[in-house]
């Protein structure tokens, strides 16, 4: 679909969905945003927008000389990853509890971390230069729980998936994020903007900003890079331990190059001509070419895309379906017996713990995929058949 154009008060809205479909909340967010003095060419809304905290999720944002730390949000560089295996749907047992069990138990979820570290030289460049980088980092989060989160789920929205395509090829594709030191960065980082003496007129607090050539912002940079950079290599640690299961049941299975993609996280670019600071929240990178993993809910399926560079979304597509209402709401509305329901034929947790994840609650991701038809191309449409959750 072509984008709707709102008028904003600094810049305008542009929107990859219609605007009746725009919660209240959100699209006040979008205004607020709109409003920043720093804000560049417009905002790019994506079809999975929804209200956030901080900013609006699904929402890109370029600012010339400054960037939000509430605007990236807590899970700095929270993302995707996925890989296509040589196995075939009739290679996989009837039964997939027992593949379920096992990559419970090679990939902590929720609370859980790994007893030993579990990364090494196999996942993803020099461990040695990242990991010293990690003294100098703000918050005072732990050094030795940061080692042993290093692949680990999560809870939430974060997950890990056996898939299928549309030829019946068996992919593997998982969704987590910088975990707890990401959170503590952050939430360090936003605390001092919001104290900035420039911030103080702003309509919303939450959208208070560092500016360039300033100490607290090249601060905010290096914990911000070190975060995203922990965030993709943990999905590559945790894809690699997901494909060992995998291996260890089918001893000639052969991986592709695997796909990653960071969907809550800043980066310097280039924009009609101009350098500015991109901040996705909730949306991914699709410049022509660039590889992208758009997922459902846990019942419903999700998209490989191939980015076709549309400058007015500043190259960028959606992180998945989107909410459609809180998890609440949801909790209220559904019970586990609605999430069975919903999530047939899928081996997953069933249980009134992920109700709130329940396929009802989100968007209709094929409709999503529809509404950014001029962002991104099809590749691939995945539909799971095991589904891990924290």
């Amino acid at each position: 679909m072509n984008a709707t154009v709102i008028r904003g008060r600094n810049v305008d809205i542009r929107l990859w969905t219609r605007p009746e479909e725009v919660e209240e909340h959100a699209m006040r967010q979008l205004h607020n945003i709109s409003a920043l003095p720093w804000a560049f060419k417009h905002v790019a809304v994506m079809p999975d927008v929804h209200y956030g905290k901080g900013a609006t999720v699904g929402s890109v944002i370029a600012m010339r000389d400054a960037v939000s730390p509430a605007a990236v949000g807590v899970d700095i560089g929270c993302g995707m990853a996925a890989v296509r295996s040589s196995l075939r749907a009739s290679d996989l047992p009837d039964d997939l509890s027992r593949i379920r069990s096992e990559i419970e138990q090679a990939v902590p979820v929720g609370f859980a971390m790994h007893k030993a570290t579990a990364f090494d030289e196999r996942d993803s460049g020099d461990w040695g230069a990242f990991w010293g980088g990690f003294d100098a980092l703000a918050g005072g989060f732990d050094r030795a729980r940061a080692l042993h989160q290093m692949g680990t789920l999560g809870g939430g929205n974060h997950f890990i998936e056996v898939c299928l395509d549309s030829t019946r090829q068996v992919w593997v594709m998982l969704h987590s994020g910088s975990r707890g030191v990401g959170n503590i960065l952050a939430q360090h980082h936003i605390a001092i903007a919001r104290g900035l003496a420039h911030n103080a007129e702003l309509p919303d607090r939450d959208l208070a900003v560092f500016l360039a050539k300033t100490p607290e912002m090249e601060a905010y940079r290096r914990d911000l890079y070190w975060a995203q950079d922990y965030a993709r290599r943990n999905r590559a640690v945790m894809l690699r331990l997901v494909c060992s299961v995998l291996r260890g049941k089918f001893p000639q299975v052969a991986f592709d190059e695997p796909i990653s993609c960071h969907h809550n996280y800043v980066a310097e670019e280039t924009h009609f001509d101009t350098e500015v600071m991109v901040t996705r929240k909730g949306a991914i990178r699709a410049g022509r070419g660039d590889m992208g993993i758009i997922p459902g809910s846990m019942g419903t399926g999700s998209y490989i895309v191939r980015g076709l560079g549309n400058p007015d979304s500043f190259e960028s597509a959606s992180h998945g379906a989107g909410r459609r209402m809180s998890r609440t709401k949801a909790k209220k509305r559904f019970s586990a017996e609605d999430l069975a329901a919903q999530t047939a034929g899928v081996e997953c947790r069933k249980d009134a713990g992920v109700v709130d994840e329940i396929p009802a609650a989100y968007k209709d991701i094929d409709e999503v995929i529809r509404n950014q038809s001029d962002l991104v191309e099809v590749v691939a449409k995945l539909k799971q058949v095991i589904c891990v959750k924290g």
